[in-house]
């Protein structure tokens, strides 16, 4: 299933795209003049040049790359971020880097990911008592390692 969404891209690189046929999500690219070293826990803003106008109904959640984050400690500060569907910035990525080491951050670097999901809007019932379930009010670390 695919659906069309508006976007206006300002940067040199190309819109977001899937990287294989089954992929969720698409990566986004940094769009930067020049390198930028992040520092050993530090955060930094990362423009992507991208604006986006998604349907009503849906939001796109920013998350941190897989790779990033296993081989130099990269990862999001607001994982995952939410672009709302009314929201008409730009879409800005906030990098934090947990490792011990400098990280280079390069112009056209994938430095996350794009997931855009159907959401719901709930309207709240307030009751006196919830249904059982058999799980119950078991919370952190309730079902044990398996």
């Amino acid at each position: 299933m695919h659906m069309k969404v508006k976007i206006v891209n300002s940067s040199p690189y190309g819109a977001p795209s899937y990287s294989t046929p089954l992929s969720a999500g698409m990566d986004l690219r940094a769009d930067l003049a020049e390198p930028v070293v992040l520092k050993p826990l530090q955060r930094l803003l990362v423009p992507t040049g991208l604006r986006i106008e998604l349907p009503e109904g849906y939001e796109a959640q920013i998350r941190p790359r897989s790779g990033l984050a296993i081989k130099h400690g990269i990862s999001l500060v607001n994982t995952p971020g939410t672009v709302d569907a009314d929201y008409r910035g730009e879409i800005k990525v906030i990098l934090v880097n947990l490792s011990s080491e400098d990280f280079t951050v390069n112009p056209g670097e994938r430095i996350a990911q794009m997931v855009v999901a159907r959401h719901e809007r709930v309207e709240w019932e307030e009751v006196e008592e919830l249904a059982e379930s058999s799980r119950g009010e078991g919370g952190f670390g309730s079902t044990g390692r398996k």
